[in-house]
């Protein structure tokens, strides 16, 4: 197929998914979850777990995670006077403490109304509508901000996980700290401590980025032909330890392996902006399908995806669509759990998994 020159329709990227597949809960340990691995030349599958992923893993690549953090964003309070339940989702940081947020029931939100969260631990003032109708409120507080969400806040899970989280810091990486995501970076749920301890005892270096997952990550893609498709903007940091630790990797033979499509994204983001890999913070709004041409990315460890996302899109730009399409067909028959408390997928070159044998 010549993926290059091919006008690709949304519904080329359907698959087939049972309700059941949908993992409601996170694993325990978290490196026990399945890994399917995909060898991205010829198509090869192997079914392994997590942990075993070191094995796929040759020192002196570079392992690239996105250290962001997910804010417990779903906020639920009252409307002064009327007593008026209501729900904030917290979208983007303006400055100071001013957000843009998604309120629920919007019309209770109107500028100049007032809001109080957690028996007065927090206080939120509507101060505009924007286009798309999403408000801006100004917070009141004593204390830490981010403290206080933590003590009031729910997670924003996606809409397809449908039972509550026991524990909140299972929605987040275990090397997250940046704070600022809406949705976790979930392909690096699968790490523990020790495994990735592991891996550096092993010889392979582990580099971060800061993605902040905006909600658009979930948003359907609605346009018939791919390629009229308008992605969200995210924000994005990297620093020049990271960047360094990128080229001397390639420099050096190594590869590089993306944790996640939100660190595929970043790196291909500055390669694209800044002609290589170098220090660099801002926006994108990157959109890889088949076609798409990598600069900087050797492998990808990701989750499985929604049918007709750009994510699933992404991932068959890398090992091609076929290639994906028939794994993901495979792993709804070997029962894989899918999404963002699912198993993993390791899409990799054929001559490393060739040297595993």
């Amino acid at each position: 197929m010549e993926e290059t020159k091919r006008n690709w329709s949304t519904h080329d990227f359907y698959y087939d998914l049972p309700k059941e597949l949908i993992a409601q809960t996170p694993l325990e340990p978290r490196d026990s979850s399945r890994l399917l691995v995909l060898h991205k030349e010829t198509g090869e599958m192997e079914h392994r777990h997590f942990y075993d992923v070191i094995d796929y893993l040759n020192p002196g690549d570079c392992l690239v995670l996105n250290d962001s953090r997910v804010l417990p964003a779903r906020l639920y309070g009252i409307k002064d006077g009327t007593g008026a339940k209501v729900e904030f989702l917290l979208l983007t940081h303006r400055e100071g403490d001013t957000w843009e947020v998604l309120t629920g029931p919007g019309k209770r939100a109107k500028p100049g109304t007032h809001f109080t969260f957690g028996d007065g631990l927090l206080h939120a003032d509507v101060l505009d509508v924007v286009e798309g109708g999403n408000r801006i409120v100004e917070f009141h507080y004593e204390g830490n901000f981010y403290a206080i969400l933590d003590q009031i806040g729910q997670m924003p899970l996606p809409h397809y996980i449908t039972e509550d989280l026991k524990d909140k810091e299972r929605y987040q990486n275990v090397y997250s700290k940046e704070v600022g995501s809406a949705a976790a970076p979930t392909a690096g749920l699968h790490f523990t401590p020790e495994l990735l301890e592991r891996i550096r005892q092993k010889g392979i270096k582990t580099a971060f980025v800061t993605l902040h997952v905006g909600l658009g990550t979930f948003r359907p893609v609605t346009v018939e032909n791919v390629s009229d498709h308008k992605m969200h903007s995210e924000h994005y940091a990297m620093s020049k330890e990271t960047a360094d630790l990128i080229n001397e990797t390639k420099r050096n033979g190594g590869r590089v392996i993306a944790v996640g499509t939100t660190s595929c994204r970043t790196l291909e983001s500055i390669a694209l902006k800044e002609g290589g890999i170098r220090e660099s913070a801002g926006w994108t709004d990157i959109f890889i399908y088949p076609g798409f041409q990598f600069r900087v990315l050797d492998g990808l460890i990701t989750n499985f995806h929604l049918p007709e996302s750009t994510l699933i899109m992404l991932v068959s730009a890398l090992a091609g669509y076929d290639n994906i399409m028939r794994a993901y067909r495979t792993a709804v028959q070997e029962k894989y759990r899918f999404f963002s408390f699912g198993d993993a997928m390791f899409i990799g070159s054929m001559k490393e998994l060739d040297d595993k044998k």
